[in-house]
């Protein structure tokens, strides 16, 4: 009989020789009501930034790997420092987005156009 202790968990991971291994410092979120989708790129000055791998998962798996994400940082800090975010330089999502405003009453219908009445 076998000596090793079972420990309960994920199972080993195989690591494909042929892996690509891509560094990225963009990651673009989206979400369906089934799925939440990530692509990661890697934004470079004077290139257009690429995506270099899309992954996949469920509500649930990308919550976990929230809380993941949430318990290692916390351990790379105790480690390492705090991560600091310079502050006073704009933020990804506002650069984006800094010309996109809500309607001013968004349950109100748009008016038609006069040429339209």
């Amino acid at each position: 009989m076998d000596d090793k202790k079972v420990v309960p968990g994920l199972p080993p991971l195989l690591m494909p020789e042929d892996l690509a291994v891509h560094y990225s410092n963009l990651t673009r979120i989206s979400h369906t009501p089934s799925e939440f989708v990530f692509d990661f790129a890697a934004m470079l000055p004077g290139a257009q930034p690429k995506i270099l791998a899309r992954i996949l998962m469920s509500p649930i798996a990308a919550k976990l790997f929230l809380q993941a994400m949430t318990e290692n940082l916390a351990r790379y800090e105790n480690n390492f420092g705090p991560i600091e975010i310079p502050s006073g330089q704009p933020n990804l999502a506002n650069t984006l987005f800094r010309n996109i405003h809500p309607p001013e009453n968004p349950d109100k219908a748009p008016e038609p156009p006069e040429s339209e009445i």
